[in-house]
C-alpha cells in the first residue's frame, strides 16, 4: 500500500497516518519528495483496505502496490533519490567517482592512491579492509588496521571513504571509520546482513550478485530499505556467464532499467566487471555514455606488487586519463537529457 500525501498536506495530516498505520499493525516508510510527501507501508502479509486512509485530511490517494518492491519504487518516489555520503552526494547531476586500491595493504600505497584521486577532483575514496576471497589462504585484508588507515585518508585527503563489511562485526566497524558500507556480490542475498545494514544509518552500495536477476538484485535493496535505512545506492559489477574473454560480463542494460523501476542511483564497476586492465577504460566510459550515476574503479600505485586484484587496477596515469574522459562524455550526456526534459 502506497499513502500519497496532498502538496499542503501539514506535519500533523502526515503523522495523522502514520500512527494509524502503526495501530494497524504494519510499519509505515515516509518519503519526502519534490512536491509531496509519499508514505509506504510494510509488514502486511495481504491487502490493506485503503478505506482506512482515503477519507484522512491531507490524504491525494491510497494506491495498492502490486510489485513485489514497494520502497524502491518510482510509483513511491516519482524523482530519483540523491543519497549524502559524508560531505558529497551520489545520484543528481554530479558525476560520482569511487577510486582506490582493491585492498588496503600499506600507509605509503593508500596514501599514495589517494593522493591521486584527490588531485583528480573525485570525493571519494574505495579500499578493502576486509576482502571475501574465493580461496582462503590468500589476502584477507587488515581489518581494523587497514580502517584506521582509510580514516586517515579521509582527514588528510577530505575524501569519503566507501568500504566493505562482510558481517555485522564489520558493519559495527565500518560505522565508526567509514562513510558508505559496501556490500559485495557474494553477500548481496545474505539476508540477515541486509536487515543488519538496513538498521544502520550509513549509506549502504549495493553490488549486484555474481548470477542475480534484476528483481534478485532490487528485492535485495529492498531488504536494506524495510529496515529503515532508505540512503541505498545500486552497483553493477558484473555477472557470470559462458563468456571467457573477460572475468565477468558487464551488463550495462541494467543501468536504464534500473532508472525505469525505482528512484535509488546505480553506479558501475568496470574493474570487476572485466577483470582486464585494458577493458576498464572502454566500459567505464560505456557506462557513463547509458546514464550510470557514477563509477567503482581500483586503482594502484604499482599494479603489478597488488596483493588482490592487480590485473584489473589502472596505474595512477592511467586512472587520470580515464577521469577526464568520463567527465566529457557526462557532461555530453547530461546537456542531451536537458535538451529532452525541454522539448
Amino acid at each position: 500500500m502506497l499513502i500519497v500525501m496532498k502538496p499542503d498536506a501539514t506535519p500533523d495530516e502526515v503523522g495523522r497516518v502514520l500512527e494509524i498505520i502503526e495501530h494497524l499493525g504494519f510499519r509505515p516508510h515516509t518519503m519526502p519528495g519534490a512536491s509531496r510527501t509519499a508514505i509506504g507501508i510494510t509488514g502486511n502479509r495481504g491487502a490493506v483496505d485503503p478505506a482506512h486512509f482515503e477519507n484522512l485530511p491531507g490524504v491525494a490517494d491510497a494506491i495498492r502496490v502490486t510489485k513485489p518492491y514497494k520502497l524502491i519504487s518510482r510509483d513511491l518516489r516519482p524523482e530519483r533519490s540523491v543519497i549524502k555520503v559524508g560531505n558529497a552526494t551520489i545520484g543528481g547531476d554530479e558525476l560520482a567517482i569511487i577510486a582506490g586500491p582493491c585492498a588496503v595493504e600499506t600507509v605509503d600505497q593508500v596514501f599514495s592512491a589517494a593522493e591521486a584521486v584527490a588531485k583528480s577532483g573525485a570525493r571519494f575514496f574505495r579500499g578493502g579492509a576486509f576482502k571475501p576471497r574465493t580461496s582462503p589462504y590468500a589476502f584477507q585484508g587488515k581489518g581494523e588496521d587497514g580502517l584506521r588507515i582509510l580514516a586517515e585518508v579521509r582527514d588528510r585527503f577530505g575524501l569519503n571513504i566507501v568500504t566493505e563489511a562482510m558481517d555485522e562485526r564489520g558493519v559495527d566497524l565500518v560505522e565508526r571509520y567509514g562513510d558508505c558500507i559496501q556490500i559485495g556480490a557474494r553477500n548481496m542475498q545474505n539476508f540477515s546482513l541486509l536487515k543488519y545494514v538496513g538498521r544502520t544509518r550509513k549509506p549502504v552500495l549495493l553490488k549486484r550478485g555474481l548470477s542475480a536477476t534484476l528483481d534478485e538484485f532490487l528485492l535485495a535493496a529492498e531488504y536494506v530499505m524495510s529496515e529503515g535505512n532508505y540512503d541505498v545506492i545500486l552497483c553493477e559489477r558484473g555477472i557470470r556467464t559462458f563468456a571467457d574473454h573477460a572475468r565477468n560480463t558487464m551488463d550495462l542494460s541494467i543501468v536504464p532499467a534500473v532508472h525505469r523501476l525505482t528512484h535509488l542511483p546505480i553506479i558501475v564497476d568496470p574493474s570487476h566487471g572485466t577483470g582486464r586492465n585494458y577493458m576498464v577504460n572502454p566500459l567505464a566510459r560505456a557506462g557513463v555514455a547509458v546514464g550510470a550515476d557514477g563509477l567503482i574503479i581500483e586503482i594502484h600505485p604499482c599494479p603489478e606488487e597488488a596483493l588482490c586484484d592487480g590485473a584489473q587496477a589502472l596505474t595512477l596515469e592511467q586512472y587520470s586519463e580515464l577521469y577526464e574522459q568520463v567527465k566529457a562524455i557526462h557532461a555530453v550526456v547530461g546537456e542531451q537529457s536537458l535538451v529532452a526534459a525541454e522539448a
